[in-house]
């Protein structure tokens, strides 16, 4: 008996073996795995019928036997999806797991930046919408069958384009998203200053995320800090001072125009002057806003894109040019870089990058996302040159750049935010290109900057100077425009608005007007009633801590 156990456990042993190695090769034989190409993003899977039923994502796996039926000249696999039986053309199946994406030809949707380098994040040049590219070779299938980026030719020019900005065929390409609901509502407003037809932008839907290692708070309640040396130097006494209140945020600037925050290997690279003129050491500055982040606050970098002193010196190549001298163009006491062009962008962009890279700033804020306001007359008289390379509107390349932003600094996970005058969320595209609808659909946060002393003294009919009546004139511009503009984009970013913490200077009234307390707790109030509900910042731009003392009431109350 004690023999026979052995042999019969030996026995079972070998019979096992054996069905498994017969059966597991027989399923092997039976059972294929095929993966799903195309030269679109889904491919059509039908019933026994070759009835449609659904749609499967080109990288997608299926199982088959091989079992097929033919119908009007093609030939159709029976294959098992989600445990269901159904039918694939052939063509659209792939025993290896590349070269999954057929297409050899894409079309331009959105205007988009052709990259030379897109890991850098380096500019090649501008595609248009409707262009056809030649697809050379892409990196990777997204889970909804879509291309990251495509390699691609336009001409005698190679680079790189991401492929949530084409189209498969050009009659797509030049479609408008939901054209009745969003496009034509723009167009209509025509194009009465100079800066683009609001209808010649782009309406289509953007990813707007939520970073899981960085969460922004449902209200920022935010002090502003400049980047001079004696505001960051006693950044200990701000961070007290803003533990007394409701304040959770810091927005501090990393470049503002002639007061460059700390000496950064960006701007010694691109300008160097901006370099020389730092207010602060790199360690000075990067141990201050550590100092805010490990009190638990959220903080926003800011920086001034295209005006800018110091870049339009070193690279007057890119600065805007006054016709008659052939040399920079001085509006408001400085030279502005021109918004059309790319080496500016790559400047400011690279700028972001490298500051949450070594500070870790939780979001990026563009200000001065602009063209020069005020020069209309000039520009109509042939005497502002602005360099435009690619033939774009100005509200285009304000866009355009912030489509490039957001692309770029989305990547490393952080937010993106843009600064406009309230006149943008007017219903006609600025002289100087801000166009509120267009801003709001591409980056996460739009922060207006509807000062009370910047609106005309009895704007919109009101009897009081207006900046004697902060709650009604900013609960007004917010109900009328601001939340309006909101429902015209499909993808609206949050709206938190600065305020303005300054006093009123004497040359809009005699004698000033003092911005206490309460007066700051009504503009926020009038922005909160009105739907502006997504937090405040505080406008003050020499971040006076005693004027913010005084004012702390304000910053105490839950919104």
């Amino acid at each position: 008996m004690k023999k026979i156990i052995p042999i019969l456990l030996i026995l079972i042993v070998i019979t096992f073996s054996i069905y498994y190695i017969f059966f597991s090769k027989n399923n092997m034989i039976l059972y294929r795995t095929y993966y799903i190409m195309a030269d679109t993003d889904k491919v059509d899977i039908y019933d026994e019928n070759i009835n449609k039923i659904d749609v499967i994502s080109r990288g997608s796996i299926v199982k088959s036997k091989g079992d097929k039926i033919s119908k009007d000249k093609n030939t159709y696999i029976k294959c098992i999806y989600n445990k269901k039986d159904v039918y694939i053309n052939k063509d659209n199946l792939n025993r290896n797991n590349d070269s999954l994406a057929l297409e050899k030809k894409v079309f331009v949707r959105t205007p988009a930046v052709l990259y030379k380098d897109i890991k850098s994040g380096s500019i090649l040049s501008q595609t248009k919408k409707g262009e056809k590219l030649e697809v050379v070779s892409y990196n990777k299938i997204n889970d909804d069958g879509s291309i990251d980026y495509y390699k691609v030719k336009i001409g005698d020019k190679t680079g790189y384009v991401y492929g949530n900005y084409i189209a498969y065929t050009k009659e797509d390409a030049e479609l408008y998203y939901e054209k009745e609901k969003y496009h034509d509502i723009h167009a209509s407003m025509g194009d009465s200053l100079d800066a683009g037809n609001a209808g010649d932008l782009d309406y289509y839907p953007r990813v707007k995320p939520k970073f899981r290692d960085n969460v922004m708070p449902d209200k920022v309640y935010a002090l502003y800090l400049n980047g001079g040396r004696d505001v960051i130097s006693k950044v200990d006494e701000y961070i007290e001072f803003a533990k007394t209140t409701k304040i959770n945020s810091f927005v501090v600037d990393i470049k503002d125009n002639e007061s460059p925050a700390y000496k950064s290997d960006v701007m010694k690279k691109y300008s160097e002057t901006s370099y020389a003129n730092a207010f602060n050491s790199v360690d000075e500055y990067k141990n201050a806003i550590k100092k805010i982040k490990d009190n638990g606050f959220y903080v926003i970098g800011r920086i001034t894109v295209f005006k800018d002193m110091y870049y339009a010196t070193d690279h007057s190549e890119n600065a805007i040019k006054d016709t008659r001298s052939g040399q920079a163009y001085l509006h408001a006491n400085t030279y502005w870089p021109s918004p059309f062009k790319r080496d500016v962008w790559i400047y400011n962009v690279e700028l972001a990058k490298e500051a949450v890279k070594l500070m870790g700033f939780n979001e990026i804020q563009f200000d001065y996302v602009r063209f020069p306001d005020k020069v209309l007359e000039n520009e109509r008289l042939g005497l502002i040159d602005y360099g435009n390379d690619y033939e774009e509107t100005k509200s285009q390349a304000v866009q355009r750049f912030l489509m490039y932003a957001t692309d770029e600094l989305h990547k490393l996970n952080v937010y993106v935010a843009a600064d406009v005058f309230g006149e943008s969320a007017h219903k006609y595209v600025t002289a100087y290109g801000q166009y509120y609808p267009a801003i709001s659909n591409v980056v996460d946060v739009i922060s207006a900057m509807p000062y009370p002393d910047h609106f005309s003294k009895y704007e919109y009919g009101f009897k009081n100077p207006v900046w004697t009546m902060p709650y009604e004139i900013l609960n007004y511009w917010a109900k009328e425009y601001a939340m309006k503009r909101r429902s015209e984009v499909p993808t609206p970013a949050i709206d938190r608005s600065w305020v303005q913490t300054y006093d009123v200077p004497n040359y809009k009234q005699s004698g000033g007007f003092i911005y206490s307390s309460k007066e700051v707790e009504n503009e926020i109030r009038g922005l909160f009633d009105a739907g502006i509900n997504g937090g405040y910042m505080t406008w003050n731009s020499s971040s006076n801590l005693d004027k913010y003392k005084s004012q702390a009431d304000a910053y105490s109350k839950e919104y």
